[in-house]
């Protein structure tokens, strides 16, 4: 008899969940197999919906329906179809999912905009609920890419009818239109949709989990706006059961993903929970990557024996990145990042680079003036929409390796090969976190709990670390220099030494006023003598001063330059072989 229940809990097991399909086991999401899984995320913001601070327009255009309007106003009707079309169409590609299983992830998190699946209520006719095809299909192909793969695709609906939050920009919310809220036709449009997708994946084992509503952030009885003081959430969690019973109604397959109010952290009156197959998430920027700053979750966790997840982090330095990672990895809880593609961005694993004729249109839109005409707009806004292909974007290589690599080692690599003799940018110093690669005393920011935003890197350019890199025009350098330097900071670099010999090094820099000073440190102990940097009288004035007798063994060389005292620009050290 015990062998024949047995059986029948493992068949309705398989029955449940089906073979592969993620699901919560107690405090743990677990495959099919039962295997632990820590998912490793990426979230493609940008690609459905536009947020104005990934294209630089947050200062006068931060929702999409705005964006689109300022876009609309340059090139048509018909010009605005035409650039969403290869904007999407390049946004994401198969290219880009393989890229990012190349890089070490196992998941992507896909922010959702309603209006690619469903038409709005406004443009419903006698209150019925429409499907279109487009947004279907989008998913559809990249569900293809992961699976061919082996990553989990989460769908999180970032922008609801409506819009679920006074952060217009995240959920696309227009004010002088029904919220999700205020509307009982945009909820039901939101359940309705929700039950279309899940009928539609309900077989399908890539797709992770429906992540069912992003950051709600409103305030239903409280007086803070983005309903962080909200003590029920009797409205949100109203929905969230709603649409889960319609999940249920056609896929008993799929983990359902709720968040609370205030960005997805405000889980007062969520509970209890009403599906055994679920998990919590949270969110988490700019505060501190302590055990107490994750703690209320993990108290949720063991309290409500279910799983947690951090279904968005990111926008921070490279050092805070691998803290963040390193504590919940720690902690057996998975994540995913934000954002996959913005322009000029240090802080992604990719940057779109932008072009001159876009710095037109957005001053235009800002300040006004001549308009652009539509032949100049039009053919700015299509290289910007093919410059978001994936070959054509920079990767960012350092913020790969503090989310992968760093995340298990403190050990430095190097960001290129270095060979001496010959010449180092300053710029390109060891891949690795502060106090290993390099030691600079700027490199993380704690908005929440200093209440002030802090620079990590003052140039925000090339390199997401805490050193602070400006672009350069001097002869001679990458297009990047080395700025800000504070005393006592330092920058390493693994280099391979031709042979064992004295090297002289031709020191390239400039300074206004500060006198400078630095030696050179080896791993293996030797020490230089020091050089002074006298001023230049200009950060754009550059001058060369030779520093000999640097004693360096053959093969691999940790070679630090230590700046006894800051106040200069570096560009790039020269290596040569000097007086034996």
């Amino acid at each position: 008899m015990k062998k024949i229940i047995i059986t029948f809990l493992l068949l309705f097991s398989i029955a449940s969940f089906g073979q592969g399909f993620l699901h919560r086991d107690g405090q743990n999401i677990v495959d099919g197999n039962g295997k632990n899984i820590i998912l490793r995320g990426l979230g493609l913001g940008g690609w459905m919906v536009q947020e104005g601070y990934m294209l630089q327009t947050q200062p006068f255009a931060s929702p999409q329906y705005q964006i689109k309007q300022k876009i609309q106003d340059v090139v048509g009707e018909q010009g605005t179809k035409e650039f969403y079309a290869a904007y999407k169409a390049n946004g994401i590609t198969k290219r880009d999912i393989d890229s990012l299983a190349k890089w070490g992830f196992n998941s992507i998190r896909l922010p959702m905009h309603y209006n690619l699946y469903t038409p709005s209520i406004q443009e419903e006719k006698n209150g019925e609920i429409t499907f279109l095809e487009e947004g279907f299909t989008m998913t559809d192909n990249l569900l293809k890419w992961c699976a061919e793969n082996k990553m989990y695709l989460i769908l999180d609906l970032h922008a609801a009818p409506g819009g679920q939050g006074n952060d217009a920009a995240i959920s696309d919310y227009d004010t002088t239109k029904p919220s999700l809220w205020n509307s009982e036709a945009n909820q039901k449009k939101m359940i309705a949709l929700w039950k279309k997708l899940a009928s539609r994946y309900r077989e399908n084992q890539w797709i992770g989990a429906y992540d069912i509503i992003n950051e709600p952030n409103w305030n239903f009885t409280g007086t803070n706006k983005n309903g962080c003081d909200e003590n029920s959430n009797g409205p949100l969690r109203d929905l969230m059961v709603a649409v889960t019973k319609a999940i249920r109604e056609v896929d008993p397959n799929h983990m359902v993903i709720i968040e609370g109010n205030c960005w997805g952290n405000n889980y007062n009156g969520i509970f209890p929970l009403w599906d055994d197959n679920m998990a919590l998430s949270f969110h988490k920027y700019w505060n501190y990557t302590t055990q107490g700053s994750i703690q209320k979750m993990l108290d949720y966790r063991k309290e409500h024996n279910v799983p947690i997840w951090m279904g968005e982090s990111g926008e921070n330095s490279n050092v805070w990145f691998k803290d963040a990672l390193t504590l919940v990895e720690s902690n057996n809880i998975g994540w995913a990042f934000w954002p996959m593609k913005k322009i000029e961005n240090i802080a992604g694993v990719t940057s779109v680079t932008k072009i001159p004729e876009y710095d037109v249109l957005l001053k235009y839109w800002k300040d006004g003036g001549q308009k652009p005409t539509p032949e100049f707009a039009k053919k700015a806004l299509m290289k910007m929409a093919d410059n978001y292909k994936m070959e054509n974007v920079t990767v960012k290589s350092d913020v790969i390796d503090a989310m992968f690599r760093q995340v298990q080692t403190n050990d430095t690599k190097p960001y290129k090969k270095h060979v001496i003799p010959g010449k180092i940018a300053a710029t390109q110093y060891d891949l690795g976190t502060n106090g290993y690669a390099y030691s600079d005393k700027d490199f993380i920011n704690y908005r929440v709990e200093t209440g002030k935003f802090d620079d990590w890197n003052k140039g925000n350019t090339m390199r997401n670390d805490g050193v602070d890199i400006l672009s350069c025009k001097d002869t001679g350098s990458n297009g990047y220099q080395v700025s800000f330097i504070e005393d006592g900071e330092w920058l390493q670099f693994t280099s391979e030494v031709k042979k064992q010999n004295s090297y002289k090094v031709a020191i390239r820099y400039s300074s206004e006023k500060a006198e400078g000073k630095l030696h050179f440190e080896t791993a293996n102990g030797k020490k230089s003598e020091s050089i002074v940097l006298p001023a230049t009288g200009g950060n754009d004035k550059w001058k060369t001063v030779v520093l000999t007798g640097v004693q360096l063994e053959a093969g691999t060389n940790k070679i630090k330059a230590v700046f006894e005292k800051g106040g200069f620009n570096l560009n790039y050290l020269n290596f040569s072989e000097g007086k034996k």
